[in-house]
C-alpha cells in the first residue's frame, strides 16, 4: 500500500506538470491538421513514383489522422504499398507531443525524426522496387469496392461525394465540386486529445513508478543493459499496439532511461497509431494485412537491432 500511495503521488504530480505543454502542442497540431491536412493527403495521392519520399516527409508532421488516411488510400490502391510503409514508419504518433511536453533536447527530437524519415523512404522505395520487379505494382483501383464496403461513411457530410462516392478518392476531379465537410472546433479537439493522452501518461507513469519502487531502478537498468536485443524486440511488439498508449509508453521509457536508442527507434518505427486499425478495417485480403504487419515489425526490429549493435546513442 505504501508503494502504491507513493507511486500515485509521483505519477499525479509528474503528469500534471505536462498538461499545459500537451494542450499547447495539440492546439498547434489541430490547427496544422485543420489547415494543411487535406493538402498533405492530396500531395501523397498525386506523388506517383515519388510517393515514398512524399509520404515519409509528410508522415513526420504531427497529424494524428494521416496514417489512417494513408491506409484508406492504399486500400483503394490510390497510393502504393511503399508509400503506405513510408508513412507508417515515419509517423510520430504521440512521440512528438511527449518529447515537447517533457522538454527533451531539440537535437534529440531532430535525430529521431530524421531516422524515421530516412528509414521510411528507404523501406518504401525498396518495397516498390521489389513489387515492380515482380510485376505486381500495377493493381487496378479499388475505389468502388471500398466505397461499397464502407457504405460511403468516409465522405462525412459532403453532398457531392454522397451522390458520387468515388469523388472522395478521385483527386483528379477535385476541381469539379466543392467538399463541404464541416470542421470541428480546434480547441475542443485539442482538449479532448490532451485529456486522452494525459490519462495514458498517468497510467504509464503509475505503472512505471510501481515497478521501479517494487523491483528497483538499478535492477531494471541492469536487465536492459544485459539484454539489449530483447528490449528491441519487446519495444517493437509494444509499438504494434494500435493506440497512442504504445508510443506514449515507449517514449516515456526512453526518457526515463529504461530503453536504449535502438529499442526506442525500433518501437517508434512500428508505432503507426490507428493506421493499422484502419488498414485491417478497409484493406482486403486479410493475409495481405498480416504480411504488412509482420514486415513492419521486422523493419523495426532490424533497424533497432543494428543501432543497438553499433552502440548508437541519440
Amino acid at each position: 500500500m505504501e508503494i502504491m500511495m507513493h507511486a500515485l503521488e509521483h505519477a499525479f504530480v509528474d503528469t500534471l506538470k505536462l498538461v499545459p505543454f500537451l494542450f499547447v502542442t495539440y492546439l498547434a497540431m489541430e490547427a496544422l491538421e485543420h489547415h494543411a491536412g487535406a493538402a498533405s493527403e492530396a500531395a501523397v495521392r498525386k506523388a506517383g513514383h515519388a510517393g515514398p519520399a512524399i509520404g515519409a516527409l509528410l508522415g513526420m508532421v504531427p497529424q494524428c489522422g494521416f496514417s489512417a488516411a494513408a491506409s484508406t488510400l492504399y486500400a483503394a490502391r490510390v497510393v502504393s504499398l511503399g508509400t503506405l510503409f513510408a508513412v507508417f514508419l515515419s509517423t510520430s504518433d504521440e512521440m512528438l507531443p511527449i518529447f515537447i511536453a517533457e522538454q527533451a533536447p531539440i537535437a534529440l527530437i531532430v535525430k529521431v525524426l530524421a531516422i524515421k524519415v530516412v528509414v521510411g523512404m528507404v523501406a518504401g522505395f525498396a518495397i516498390d522496387a521489389v513489387l515492380h520487379a515482380m510485376r505486381r505494382d500495377k493493381e487496378h483501383l479499388r475505389i468502388h469496392e471500398l466505397c461499397e464496403r464502407d457504405n460511403c461513411h468516409c465522405n462525412g457530410d459532403c453532398k457531392a461525394c454522397g451522390s458520387n462516392p468515388e469523388l472522395a478518392y478521385d483527386f483528379e476531379h477535385d476541381n469539379e465540386h466543392d467538399h463541404d465537410h464541416e470542421g470541428g472546433s480546434i480547441v475542443k479537439s485539442a482538449l479532448k486529445h490532451t485529456a486522452q493522452v494525459t490519462l495514458f501518461i498517468f497510467l504509464v507513469t503509475l505503472a512505471l513508478e510501481v515497478v521501479m519502487d517494487s523491483v528497483g531502478e538499478d535492477a531494471i537498468a541492469a536487465f536492459m543493459e544485459g539484454n539489449p536485443g530483447l528490449s528491441v524486440v519487446a519495444a517493437s511488439l509494444v509499438g504494434l499496439i494500435p493506440n497512442c498508449a504504445a508510443s506514449v509508453a515507449i517514449t516515456e521509457l526512453y526518457l526515463d532511461g529504461t530503453l536504449g536508442a535502438g529499442a526506442v527507434i525500433g518501437g517508434l518505427l512500428v508505432s503507426a497509431g490507428v493506421g493499422l486499425l484502419v488498414l485491417f478495417r478497409t484493406n482486403r485480403p486479410l493475409k495481405d494485412n498480416l504480411a504488412i504487419l509482420v514486415l513492419l515489425l521486422l523493419v523495426g526490429i532490424a533497424v533497432g537491432g543494428v543501432l543497438t549493435l553499433l552502440g548508437v546513442v541519440l
